[in-house]
């Protein structure tokens, strides 16, 4: 193949292809009797790769180390990662063309984009003006991408379904503007972390310390007697996960 050629099929320019060999990440391939290089089908899954980590966002210089790692693999081999990798952009644009689906059908709000299974979840919870119940909304909203799943929003559905608990995020309300020794936090803490099932922490894979910075700022959100309910609740709830099997 002709550099022109070879920049067609991997989607690159040729000038990218000589500033490759330009920078030792390419290797000049021969040439022939014309002067013209000649690349070969594993020039191509050599540039193809290249692309891919550099896509990745990978800087070239980390990006001649992964080659040289791949360095006397057979040819299959490396095809078949570059398949792997390929299969794996394809769920990832289907999975988010999912939830751009979801969002044009029904948006629940205009500026913040939610996997499908946490729209569905929270769409079957009761309407309530509780500003705490908004606010837990919000943290589910936020580590949507982190620890949420279809199977953490199955396990959530029959709490945020349950009437009990909009009650104790009303509890939970009464005590803005308490300090943080009011005597009603104790109870609470205790309720809010019991309602809270062991399927649910059974599909979190970790929560975390407390003292976390996600933590610290998760507490500095709420006022002095409600985020030492949030530490209390925070706390039993990652003994529970590390006492689980």
């Amino acid at each position: 193949m002709r550099i022109g050629e070879i920049a067609a099929l991997v989607g690159i320019t040729p000038r990218a292809i000589r500033h490759y060999h330009h920078i030792g990440l390419l290797p000049e391939p021969r040439r022939q009797a014309n002067g013209y290089r000649s690349y070969s089908v594993r020039d191509a899954v050599l540039l193809a790769r290249i692309r891919r980590l550099t896509e990745l966002g990978l800087p070239l210089e980390e990006v001649r180390d992964v080659l040289a790692d791949d360095a006397g693999r057979e040819l299959a081999e490396v095809l078949g990662e570059l398949d792997a990798d390929l299969a794996r952009q394809e769920r990832e644009i289907q999975e988010r063309r999912r939830v751009l689906a979801a969002l044009l059908e029904d948006p629940l709000t205009p500026d913040a984009p939610l996997s499908p299974a946490l729209v569905e979840l929270l769409k079957s919870a009761p309407t309530t003006a509780s500003p705490a119940a908004a606010k837990d909304r919000e943290h589910l909203s936020l580590l949507d991408t982190a620890v949420g799943g279809d199977a953490v929003y199955a396990a959530l559905r029959p709490l945020a379904e349950d009437p009990a608990v909009l009650r104790l995020y009303e509890r939970l309300d009464e005590l803005d503007g308490a300090a943080a020794d009011d005597p009603r936090i104790a109870a609470l803490a205790d309720e809010m972390a019991a309602a809270v099932p062991d399927e649910v922490l059974a599909e979190i894979p970790y929560i975390g310390p407390v003292a976390t910075g996600f933590g610290q700022a998760l507490l500095a959100d709420y006022p002095p007697a409600q985020a030492e309910v949030v530490r209390r609740v925070m706390q039993t709830l990652t003994a529970r996960m590390h006492r689980r099997p």
